[in-house]
């Protein structure tokens, strides 16, 4: 997910525990941000109105209580496996293999995400093309990016973090200047600032209940964070990383689309647009349009190319933890790339693709949203992992984190309450029945052969 390989692929030669904690704050921002806050949050728009805002400050919460979580196991027991170690140590090898191939279908949905929202942001410039021959367009290229191998591949990821957050904070400091008055245009019919509940909540609670998966979801990459942790020079200085990061993240989120919201009606967001298009579409900046959907694109490219790493990567250590097949596990001479891996993973792309041309108009609402949830059912583990991991907690830490358990559930459950996003939660769903099953069949399998299970 967002920036997923920055840690997975990072060579063995590269020194740890060289990284400062500020550097992973840094780091953390450019990774966690993605096309699921730039696209994915006008679908939460649409379903819930201005108090959008609402759902990013629950879920920064929620987010912050799941890091912090993590990021005091790292403290305790620094491992390369992360909340998939935490969760074998806590409850057992099935633990172990269900979570880290959870991540991987998590990692594959992502990409699918990822690569839809960039062929719906394409049809800006090309809106007769078929949604499809972009999504096979930006796979081909993304597998060819992977089968080069480039050393220099982190330092461009880096590059495009960048571009990703001056992408919002251009927007910040032109919808301020619109707001002002200082650029001419403008909708003819300006909204009033949202000041009642029916004005923050036009939708009702329900529309907020099923807005807060996309908020999450927004903040997913914060378990990647975790992975990153074992870098620090300083290990303890995890949890403060980590808050550092989700102020910022909070603060760019929440500032940003509470502009959007404050300078057009909420009907006025389109799921196919970003949000922050679409707030300055009346206004006289012709170039923004286009500018902002450019850097959108070639970082959400960078992202999904990530992801195809880092699903490529963990697939060869859940190989060698004897977690899959030991084919997965092994390298050709060229490049030394896991290509029975990659193939996988590739596969998972060709499956979007094939899903974009059956299902083009609700494709990406049913795949972010089933993203999104297995997302949250890692971020479950991680604190039901902590409980066990971290012992005796005081009695605010384990209400603090009772509290996350809720909030995720929340989202996860809110999913049912609308019907143009019910779809994700059952593929979701699904992939948990199989990979439960497939877990329970292994563990008989490890039983047999006495192997801890």
């Amino acid at each position: 997910m967002k920036c997923s390989t920055t840690n997975n692929q990072t060579s063995n030669s590269e020194s740890k525990g060289n990284l400062k904690w500020w550097q992973l704050s840094l780091v953390g921002v450019g990774c966690t941000i993605g096309t699921g806050y730039f696209l994915g949050s006008s679908i939460g728009i649409g379903l819930t109105g201005p108090s959008i805002v609402f759902s990013f400050l629950l879920a920064a919460i929620g987010t912050y209580i799941v890091f912090n979580l993590l990021a005091k196991m790292t403290a305790k027991d620094p491992q390369e496996g992360s909340f998939c170690y935490y969760s074998g140590k806590a409850f057992g090898r099935w633990a172990r293999f269900s979570c880290g191939w959870n991540y991987w279908c998590s990692n594959i949905l992502i990409m699918g995400s990822q690569l839809i929202a960039l062929s719906i942001l394409t049809q800006l410039w090309l809106p007769d093309v078929p949604l499809w021959i972009f999504a096979a367009g930006y796979a081909v290229l993304s597998i060819f990016v992977v089968f080069l191998g480039t050393k220099s591949f982190d330092k461009v990821e880096d590059i495009l973090a960048v571009i990703k957050t001056a992408a919002i904070i251009m927007f910040i400091l032109l919808g301020a200047a619109a707001l002002l008055g200082w650029v001419s245009g403008g909708p003819q019919e300006k909204p009033d600032f949202p000041n009642t509940g029916k004005e923050l909540f036009p939708e009702g609670f329900p529309g907020f209940w099923a807005s807060l998966i996309y908020a999450f979801y927004a903040f997913g990459g914060i378990e990647v964070i975790g992975l990153m942790a074992i870098r620090l020079k300083k290990k303890e200085e995890a949890p403060k990383a980590g808050s550092i990061m989700l102020l910022l993240l909070a603060v760019i989120y929440i500032l940003s689309l509470g502009l959007a919201v404050t300078m057009v009606s909420f009907h006025a967001f389109d799921p196919n647009e970003s949000p922050f298009v679409t707030a300055l579409d009346d206004y006289n900046l012709s170039f923004f349009p286009h500018v902002f959907n450019a850097a959108i694109i070639i970082a959400g490219f960078s992202t999904m190319t990530a992801a195809l790493f880092g699903v490529t990567t963990l697939l060869v250590t859940i190989a060698k933890d004897g977690d899959a097949p030991a084919v997965f596990s092994k390298k050709i001479k060229f490049k030394e790339l896991p290509l029975a891996a990659l193939g996988l993973g590739t596969a998972g792309l060709l499956a979007s693709v094939i899903t974009a041309l059956l299902v083009p108009e609700k494709i990406y609402e049913y795949i972010t949203t089933a993203a999104g949830i297995l997302l949250l059912y890692n971020w479950s583990f991680i604190i039901l992992s902590a409980f066990r991991v971290l012992g005796k907690e005081k009695m605010i830490s384990r209400i603090v984190s009772i509290g996350g358990l809720v909030l995720l559930l929340a989202a996860v459950s809110g999913t049912l309450v609308d019907k143009s996003v019910r779809p994700g939660f059952f593929i979701s769903l699904l992939l948990i029945v199989i990979i439960g099953g497939v877990t329970v069949w292994m563990s008989r399998r490890w039983k047999k052969s006495n192997q801890p299970g």
